[in-house]
């Protein structure tokens, strides 16, 4: 038995704010485009610059509301990272032609900030048999001062 692998990971930019729209079976959806740059020095020794934009779609689901919360809490120019699987679709316009898409369908949304400054966030779907539980801000050392009180002899470093 062989087995696969579809997982796609984007660090970047939202270059507008999340359109979200809900189906007809009243399905709530958001819309992200995320831009992803990479930079290198040409031949001649001149620095370059490709944007990639990567269209990821965020539903929510009985276990994870994710497109509330990108809803309320993204918007343009927001450092985001999202994890998710690749999916290409086609299908035929008014005029009979076909169109194709690729679209990165979103499991897991971590806020990194962006231009507000506010600390990272992480929300995702729940992992198949996992108990579904609402979307939580990640723990901190903060939140467990006493895990820092004591000394840690064994410690190799």
């Amino acid at each position: 038995m062989s087995r696969s692998l579809n997982k796609v990971q984007l660090i970047g930019n939202l270059g507008a704010d999340p359109e979200v729209r809900s189906t007809n079976n009243g399905s709530r959806v958001a819309t992200l485009s995320v831009a992803t740059s990479r930079q290198w020095t040409g031949k001649s020794g001149d620095k370059q610059e490709k944007t990639e934009w990567h269209r990821v779609i965020l539903w929510n689901t009985n276990f994870s509301k994710l497109a509330d919360i990108a809803e309320k809490y993204c918007k343009k120019g927001d450092k985001v990272y999202i994890e998710g699987s690749i999916e290409y679709r086609s299908w035929q316009d008014r005029e009979g032609q076909t169109k194709y898409t690729t679209e990165i369908n979103g499991r897991e949304l971590i806020l990194l900030g962006g231009r507000s400054g506010g600390s990272d966030e992480s929300y995702s779907a729940p992992k198949v048999g996992a108990a579904a539980s609402a979307p939580k801000k990640d723990e901190s050392f903060d939140d467990f001062p006493e895990a820092l009180d004591g000394e840690d002899d064994d410690l190799p470093f």
